[in-house]
């Protein structure tokens, strides 16, 4: 599976310097980006017309990240020098062409510009091309100061900085007061903003989770086992790296980089059963995947796991982009922990997409019959109106058993197979909307855990009989959400789950507990109805 070719790799060493020198030049506060109002000045020297530039804008920015990397500068150029050759700017523009043979564009008044530039140097000139990544930003500071100082605005140059910003100054003092991390999601690091998307695998074990990860990369991953058995017993994250290496789940999980420091809160036993894959990959360069041992079903679900498992798909579920389900014709039963898992997947339903796999080991008439059994077993552990979207297919590297399903079966395999993989292919494009909806829906969370936690608060009484009026709380919980949710008008479906709030809160003394704080609501509702509004006015396409 490809998502893009590389644009420094397909042009030459002579023209590679010269958009670096380009680059250099546009990128006005040397921070490793351009951003709209950079890009305005120096797209201009194009003359290209406005609706051709925010076509290229658009294009070289699938990511929506409000800025060009050199690599996404690259590709814009590319673009800028076909338009100028008369070519209509489209996205598969750079794959029809050959790019090594290409000149970059005529861009006017340019070189006087880098002359005036290198007789006052602003930076120190690099000799050789930067690699692909775009610089550290500086953002990753931010979280290792120890006080909360305010973050000047003009230090934001992407829309996952200004997040960034809003989360430190705005959504964590709410989270830090009324314990939030404790109750629901642990606080957010540097690493959990910058980290590539995740597509998580679930499903019983041998449904081809792991088959299915190694057809997409057309390769194995360090660690990983496929037999019929329960082969996979343990979290795999497979992502990219300079080298193939397998990292034990203790050290990924105090690994500053890496967005897992939240699993530490599951304990040894489970870290003991984690593990991060490395290795280069072109698609890893985009997605990470979560490889998951697969769901006991049977008398083996009596065998106690030493972790948390539905816990942890919970945890993974939150921090992923797509988790998709995996079925085969012959494991349609969903037993007791597959539907645990699937109920701890409530609230990323949008998410979900369930893959009817090796489908080809039966003929057309049983596939249709597997089909309805498996939408019947789906109807009664997902309680929603919707209909599921199920793939049907075979996602291995052997070629479809046409014998069993016949060329109307093959034809519809590769359909399905072409839809999923557009699926796969259109997740870091949506990478940065799915960060500011996972960060909208965060606030909420966190707005309504502290109405729920100053209630509470507010029941206690000021001297005698604490301890019986917290048992009282605790056993009628039910009863208080709904009184939060009548006296600040709250949406009941955004609450969290009562029996596992319950199981948390018998650990604290709620009398400890902080008052209602109206200031750190109000920053958080003006975080929702003004400060996230004008970050993505601030970074949308700047011909718009």
């Amino acid at each position: 599976m490809e998502i893009a070719s590389d644009p420094i790799s397909s042009c030459s060493k002579e023209h590679q310097k010269i958009y670096q020198d380009w680059f250099n030049c546009a990128d006005l506060d040397g921070d490793g980006r351009i951003t709209g109002n950079d890009a305005i000045k120096f797209f201009a020297m194009s003359n290209l017309s406005r609706p051709e530039l925010k076509q290229v804008w658009a294009i070289a920015d699938s990511k929506r990240q409000g800025f060009l990397s050199l690599k996404e500068f690259i590709a814009a150029m590319q673009m800028v020098s076909l338009a100028q050759a008369g070519h209509e700017i489209s996205e598969g523009l750079l794959k029809s062409v050959d790019l090594q043979n290409l000149d970059p564009p005529v861009m006017e008044g340019l070189d006087t510009l880098i002359a005036n530039n290198k007789k006052s140097p602003r930076k120190v000139e690099p000799e050789t091309v930067v690699p692909t990544q775009p610089h550290s930003s500086p953002s990753s500071q931010w979280f290792s100061s120890k006080s909360v100082k305010k973050i000047p605005l003009s230090s934001v140059t992407s829309i996952v900085d200004g997040l960034k910003r809003l989360y430190l100054e705005k959504l964590k003092p709410l989270e830090v007061t009324y314990r939030f991390n404790d109750f629901a999601s642990p606080l957010l690091t540097n690493s959990d903003f910058d980290a590539k998307p995740m597509v998580m695998l679930l499903g019983q074990y041998s449904t081809g989770k792991t088959t299915f990860i190694k057809h997409l990369l057309r390769s194995s991953y360090p660690g990983a086992h496929i037999g019929p058995e329960p082969t996979t017993d343990r979290f795999v994250v497979v992502m990219s790296g300079t080298d193939e290496r397998s990292i034990p789940g203790n050290t990924v999980a105090v690994q500053a980089d890496m967005p897992f420091s939240g699993l530490t809160t599951f304990g040894t036993a489970f870290l003991s059963k984690f593990q991060c894959s490395q290795m280069p990959h072109p698609l890893l360069e985009h997605i990470t995947f979560v490889d998951t041992p697969g769901v006991l079903s049977g008398e083996k679900q009596r065998t106690q796991r030493s972790y948390d498992f539905t816990g942890v798909t919970s945890w993974f579920a939150a921090k992923c982009d797509l988790i998709l389900l995996l079925f085969d014709p012959h494991k349609l039963d969903i037993s007791d922990e597959f539907k645990r898992v699937i109920g701890s997947l409530r609230g990323h339903d949008d998410k979900i997409r369930v893959v009817l796999n090796k489908a080809d080991q039966v003929d057309t008439q049983q596939l249709m019959r597997v089909y309805g059994a498996l939408m019947w077993s789906l109807g009664k552990v997902l309680n929603t109106p919707e209909v599921m979207r199920v793939y049907i297919g075979s996602f291995n590297d052997k070629p479809v058993n046409e014998a069993a399903i016949g060329p109307i079966g093959k034809e519809l395999f590769e359909k399905e197979q072409d839809d999923l993989l557009s699926d796969l292919k259109d997740i870091p494009k949506k990478a940065c909307d799915r960060r500011i909806n996972e960060f909208v829906k965060r606030a909420r969370a966190a707005k309504i855990h502290a109405y729920i936690i100053s209630h509470l608060k507010k029941e206690m009484p000021a001297m005698m009989g604490k301890s019986k009026v917290q048992q009282r709380l605790i056993d009628n919980l039910e009863d208080e959400f709904a009184k939060v949710r009548r006296d600040h008008h709250l949406p009941p479906g955004d609450f969290p789950n009562v029996e596992h709030f319950r199981e948390v809160l018998g650990g604290y003394n709620i009398d400890k507990f902080e008052k209602l704080k109206p200031k750190l609501i109000q920053a958080v509702d003006d975080m929702l109805g003004y400060d996230i509004p004008d970050l993505l006015k601030n970074f949308r396409n700047p011909y718009e």
